[in-house]
Order: structure tokens, then C-alpha cells, then sequence
């Protein structure tokens, strides 16, 4: 069983399910974030964009060491990186009206080569695997 991935065919990734995710106010929801990496050393974030503002980091989490999570998000907002099922999905508990937003999760595998950390955040290019909750 598994699949096999070859590290030249396969690409970095992460993909975020399509559509919006609708909840009410106290409840808790879940964004799901799969995501491909070809790096042993990766690292993948989850940003909040509200409106026409720049999106705002929550928090990170590594595939070696521990990630962060932000003041502000950190009563609220958890994630747990599975690096079997290749996922890291955003648990948003006790939901507030500000939380309605646009959730990005982001990808960043290192490289290293030359003495040089080469670094690339890879972003879903798709605007209809963004995330809203209304």
C-alpha cells in the first residue's frame, strides 16, 4: 500500500479544500491543509487575511522542532502537523464573528546546497481553495 513519490515528479505543495466553510458563533471548525514536500526539513504556517488587509501569521509548524503560535491566537487556534497523512489541519475553537476571514496555509521545505539555505513559500495559486467562514 502508500503511494510512491519520487522526488523529481513530485512537487512542493499544499492544497486546501475548495469552498467555503460555514459555522456559528461558538462553535469550533476545522480548515484541513494536505500538503507534498520533496524535503526531509519542512515547515508549514497558516495566515489570516481579513478583508483588504495583508494576511497576518498564526502560527508554524515543523516537521523538526517545534513551531510557534502567536499571541493572540493561542487560546483558540491549534494545529498539529501529521506527517503521515501529510496534513496540517487549523482547529478554530469558540468562533467570534472576527474570525470570518480568508485562512492561507503555506509550505516551506528548505534546500540546502553551496553552504546556503535556500528558502520558497509556496502558495495555494487557486482562489477557489481559499477559505472563508461566514
Amino acid at each position: 500500500g502508500g503511494k510512491w513519490y519520487s522526488n523529481h515528479t513530485q512537487q512542493d505543495n499544499v492544497l486546501q479544500p475548495e469552498g467555503d466553510v460555514t459555522a456559528a458563533e461558538g462553535e469550533a471548525v476545522t480548515l484541513d491543509c494536505q500538503y507534498n514536500s520533496s524535503s526531509t526539513d519542512y515547515y508549514l504556517f497558516w495566515y489570516k487575511q481579513d478583508g483588504d488587509n495583508s494576511p497576518k501569521f498564526i502560527l508554524s509548524r515543523f516537521k523538526i522542532g517545534t513551531g510557534n503560535t502567536e499571541d493572540g491566537y493561542k487560546e483558540r487556534f491549534s494545529s498539529t502537523l501529521n506527517p503521515t497523512l501529510r496534513s496540517v489541519p487549523l482547529k478554530i475553537q469558540k468562533l467570534q464573528l472576527s474570525d470570518s476571514a480568508v485562512y492561507y496555509c503555506a509550505l516551506q521545505p528548505t534546500v540546502t546546497g553551496n553552504t546556503k539555505t535556500l528558502y520558497k513559500n509556496l502558495w495555494s495559486k487557486d482562489n477557489a481553495i481559499l477559505h472563508k467562514i461566514h
